[in-house]
């Protein structure tokens, strides 16, 4: 294990802001981790852990220690069960299902990060979620140093939620995690871009890699490469709202998409408000809104975090004014 002073995080957040820490760390075991946390001079520092960067944005420099979790390995447990290190990267991690033949979570393809951070935010995607197929994980307790077992119920998922994001926020580091896949070649294509893709394609009856594809096809139409344009995917969550909201909206807006949540609910894209309140394309210096997904912020060039996060605050604001709604951002805030 290395430790670096004054290190730039350019290469490990996605929206490539080049900001420093003034401390960083690769830890790739469980006893280096304990080793780092238990350095004299670093024990009152503060701490940041970092994935694969893809749901933060740094609006500064990191004033302690950033430890980037890089544990890696994945191991085939038998009957369908398959448990991944936090370090695997999760787009890889979807290939070596598919090519070792199990399914489950083909629609998932391509969301960047790592698997550590999967069930931080029960990823989600095309008709599936995280805590669709999730089992269990290891989770690393900073404070006694202690590994806890967080089954599904424990981790208290929700849309884009977990226990980790809120009520025990900052108190673990995610180690494994274990998902019960299957190898019957059953898929999900109820979302709609899926099937049209497929149609597209002739294809009749589709196989998890078919669906798999279809899904890279999209994202990829859709959503820029954070290789080349900085970014960290949907950086705000489609808002739940009450009947009657919506169908004040609906009176001004009839075309206005939704889904039902339940009998008093509906789920309302939040790219679409964005959108119509002229946010889609819109570029100031070297950042802006992406011109094809309005959910997306992006890092043209050499934009700060602090401009960018500016930039949420008035979306946020001009959506608050314009539909008396109010997002909520997907994205970590680290200033």
């Amino acid at each position: 294990m290395r430790i670096f002073e004054n290190y730039s995080l350019k290469s490990h957040n996605t929206f490539g802001i080049d900001c420093k820490a003034d401390y960083f760390a690769l830890v790739q075991s469980t006893s280096e981790l304990r080793k780092i946390l238990a350095e004299p001079e670093f024990l009152d520092l503060p701490k940041l852990f970092l994935g694969g960067g893809s749901n933060i944005l740094l609006c500064g420099d990191y004033k302690g220690l950033v430890i980037h979790v890089a544990i890696e390995g994945i191991a085939d447990l038998g009957n369908g069960l398959i448990k991944a290190q936090a370090g695997e990267n999760w787009h890889e991690f979807v290939m070596w299902t598919l090519n070792h033949g199990y399914n489950g979570i083909e629609n998932l393809s391509l969301i960047p990060g790592n698997v550590g951070t999967a069930p931080m935010q029960n990823i989600g995607a095309y008709g599936v979620e995280l805590k669709d197929v999730f089992v269990e994980l290891e989770a690393f307790h900073i404070e006694s140093e202690e590994i806890h077992i967080f089954d599904n119920t424990s981790c208290e998922f929700a849309y884009r939620e977990s226990v980790f994001k809120n009520k025990r926020k900052g108190e673990f580091i995610i180690l494994s995690v274990t998902l019960q896949l299957s190898n019957e070649a059953l898929v999900n294509t109820t979302y709609g871009a899926i099937k049209e893709v497929l149609n597209d394609r002739q294809i009749t009856e589709a196989t998890p890699k078919d669906v798999s594809e279809a899904v890279i096809y999209i994202r990829e139409s859709k959503l820029p490469n954070p290789k080349e344009i900085g970014n960290s995917g949907s950086f705000f969550k489609n808002p739940v709202i009450l009947k009657s909201t919506f169908e004040a909206i609906q009176k001004a807006y009839p075309e206005v998409p939704c889904y039902p949540v339940n009998e008093m609910k509906v789920k309302v894209p939040a790219g679409w408000l964005i959108e119509k309140a002229g946010w889609k394309g819109k570029r100031i210096d070297d950042y802006g809104v992406h011109e094809k997904q309005a959910l997306v912020l992006v890092n043209y060039d050499n934009a700060k975090g602090a401009d960018i996060y500016k930039l949420a605050l008035d979306i946020q604001a001009s959506i608050k004014v314009k539909f008396d709604i109010h997002l909520h951002m997907e994205v970590n805030i680290i200033q």
